[in-house]
């Protein structure tokens, strides 16, 4: 015989059934909480990358022509995403997913198809400074050598041949030198200023301008700067020499050198003092980047990038680097404006990146195998840049022999 409450507690066990599946509980056949995952896949710089595959777990997809994606129904918790693009290099990142909507944005950096290398040695170990090449040649000018001393400089000129792959001796510095700038301008090497001793103050900056024409092996005084200045950089553009910059109180100063009249003419300030800068000439315009905001080892860098338009003799702005340095090299190569090394009191500085006229945006590539700084110039031969020398610690007193040699595969052309 059935018992009275029979049919009542049944009710009541089918009622807590039908709560516990509405409420996401009892058994296998229970709905699962789940998450949708977007965002955008994008450079350094900011720009959008199409065609990037995202994936968690089994789920992928691609992103758009906006650099979106968006996955659904992924499980909560911990998961990992795994992004690839062509020409970029992969990267995995692991997230906490939350039930509903989750936004995860994500920066991938180019692949860096480039080739670090190392040709001939330098003859003499040192840094802080100036390069130049001329005739398929590098000449480096003076420098720190690497013995301690209260006026350590050097008249030494190291010349390179880029095709034989041997140095030699040039004619010496008619003076010491260190923290000048150098040019070559129709086959002559020109040294700019520059300071006559290791004082970390710029106190025995000159204005002193020596020609070499290699052909006659001689230096020869040419017209003076308009200021003595040390630890800025000289850019070359259609005949014209133009130096930036210098150590405090020099370094607003911005003068151009015309060498076929061997005559100076002083041009609107740079509009932020810096010294140990980079700069280049870029579509008929002068760029000066990063640098040092106070003498000797100053821990305040710019990341600035200051653009002087020689037709309207005007300064502008353009995107900034993607962090502040001093102490740093850079030279146009295939049309990009690669920057690299330098040094802080924090130590070395490893970096390698490069600016691209085009689109106005900075990019990473892969890190210096030997971090270096102390040199003011480069140069782009036989589809290489040339990183010669350079102190490889903190300090005027690290001076290597390294030539080492970077073959770009990035364009901005």
């Amino acid at each position: 015989m059935q018992s009275p409450t029979s049919i009542p507690m049944r009710a009541l066990a089918l009622v807590l059934s039908i709560l516990l599946v509405a409420c996401g509980g009892g058994g296998p056949g229970a709905p699962t909480t789940t998450a949708t995952v977007s965002g955008v896949v994008k450079t350094a710089a900011g720009a959008v990358i199409a065609g990037a595959s995202v994936k968690i777990g089994s789920a992928t997809v691609t992103t758009g022509a906006d650099g979106r994606f968006e996955l659904q129904n992924v499980p909560v918790g911990s998961a990992t995403i795994a992004i690839s693009a062509p020409d970029f290099d992969p990267r995995s990142q692991t997230v906490t997913l939350v039930a509903g909507s989750n936004t995860h944005d994500v920066v991938l950096t180019p692949a860096d198809k480039g080739e670090w290398g190392t040709r001939a040695n330098l003859l003499v170990n040192n840094s802080e400074f100036a390069l130049a090449e001329a005739n398929g040649k590098l000449y480096v000018l003076g420098g720190y050598p690497p013995q301690m001393g209260p006026n350590r400089t050097s008249r030494t000129v190291q010349v390179y041949d880029i095709a034989t792959d041997r140095w030699t001796l040039g004619p010496e510095l008619p003076e010491p030198n260190n923290h000048g700038m150098a040019a070559a301008v129709n086959g002559k090497v020109y040294l700019l200023g520059g300071q006559v001793t290791d004082d970390q103050n710029g106190l025995t900056a000159v204005n002193t301008v020596w020609e070499l024409d290699p052909a006659r092996g001689t230096w020869v005084a040419k017209a003076p700067m308009p200021t003595a200045r040390s630890g800025g950089v000289a850019v070359v553009l259609q005949g014209k020499i133009y130096v930036a910059g210098g150590r405090v109180p020099r370094g607003n100063d911005f003068a151009a050198y015309d060498a076929a009249a061997d005559k100076w003419e002083v041009l609107p300030d740079l509009p932020s003092q810096r010294n140990h800068i980079t700069g280049a000439a870029i579509n008929g315009r002068i760029h000066i980047v990063g640098g040092r905001l106070g003498n000797g080892l100053s821990p305040l860098k710019s990341d600035a990038q200051e653009v002087f338009n020689p037709q309207t003799r005007s300064w502008t702005t353009v995107a900034p680097m993607l962090r502040g340095r001093s102490g740093m090299n850079g030279v146009v190569a295939r049309g990009c404006f690669h920057v690299w090394g330098g040094e802080a009191p924090t130590g070395m500085t490893p970096d390698h990146d490069y600016y691209d006229p085009r689109t106005d945006k900075w990019a990473s590539l892969r890190n210096m195998p030997i971090p270096i700084h102390g040199v003011v110039g480069s140069a782009f031969v036989d589809g290489v840049i040339w990183v010669t020398g350079g102190g490889t610690a903190v300090g005027g007193a690290s001076g290597s022999l390294h030539n080492q040699t970077y073959k770009p595969a990035v364009s901005c052309e």
